[in-house]
């Protein structure tokens, strides 16, 4: 699944455009009457209507799956912001825990990173599990001193709920969002082929006009379907969200202090 993006967009538009043409030889060598084009105004009323609700079906499922893209992004947004915070106010603490919690907050960034590969499709991994329970004890066992460490500590808390929160959010949303169902799939391919086969069955005597007219439907047809492939799963792809929040938080921390 998780293919280059140059290759699968190849790969479609070489089946279905290759695909496509093959058939259409096969209608026009068949029903060679077609190319007199005596049916094209039936054709012409119907490929509006087809072609409209085909567009609206892409643009409503583009529209959809981008929305969950973007909750992606926001959701390891979110993670990465809370870490940020946990870094920041780890300073209000002595020497020793500052030192606890900085190396808490890398080897959580760094085992979050790791897992991604594997959490992009909904599984964890024990080490980052790990790291986060680490992270937990570590502000569990702090003991403030003054009102400055209490005031800081119950903040630390509070973002380390909202880490906790945005992590496990993160893994349900790419173990829930898997792309459309079989049957809206079978939607999608039942529009694309009807746009395909009206394109095929128009009449044209030019037979290379025609060719050329059907390639462009099925390249278009082929886009389409690549931007609903790549849209359907949030955490992986060219247009997936990414782990750069939980990068960013590592090169903080690792960066001299």
């Amino acid at each position: 699944m998780n293919l280059p993006p140059g290759w699968l967009l190849a790969g479609l538009v070489v089946v279905i455009a290759g695909g496509t043409a093959v058939v259409q030889m096969l209608v026009r060598h068949r029903f060679p009457r077609l190319r007199q084009g005596r049916h094209n105004e039936v054709a012409q009323y119907l490929f509006p209507v087809v072609g409209l609700v085909y567009g609206f079906l892409i643009g409503f499922m583009v529209l959809v799956l981008w929305g969950q893209v973007n909750s992606a992004d926001q959701t390891t947004r979110n993670e990465g912001a809370a870490a940020v915070q946990l870094a920041r106010g780890r300073n209000v603490f002595s020497s020793a825990e500052s030192a606890r919690i900085r190396q808490g907050l890398l080897e959580y960034g760094r085992a979050a990173v790791a897992e991604w590969p594997r959490a992009a499709v909904g599984r964890t991994t024990p080490e980052a599990e790990n790291a986060l329970n680490r992270l937990h004890r570590t502000y569990e066992d702090i003991k403030p001193r003054n009102d400055s460490q209490r005031a800081s500590l119950t903040s630390s808390l509070a973002s380390l709920r909202e880490l906790t929160d945005a992590r496990t959010v993160r893994v349900l949303q790419a173990r829930t969002n898997t792309g459309p169902p079989v049957s809206l799939w079978m939607v999608i391919f039942l529009n694309s082929g009807l746009v395909l086969g009206f394109s095929v069955i128009f009449g044209s005597e030019q037979t290379r006009m025609h060719y050329g007219m059907v390639g462009a439907v099925s390249a278009l047809v082929a886009a389409n379907l690549f931007l609903v492939t790549e849209l359907a799963y949030p955490y992986l792809g060219e247009l997936s969200s990414s782990p750069e929040p939980l990068n960013a938080v590592v090169q903080v921390l690792s960066s001299p202090q």
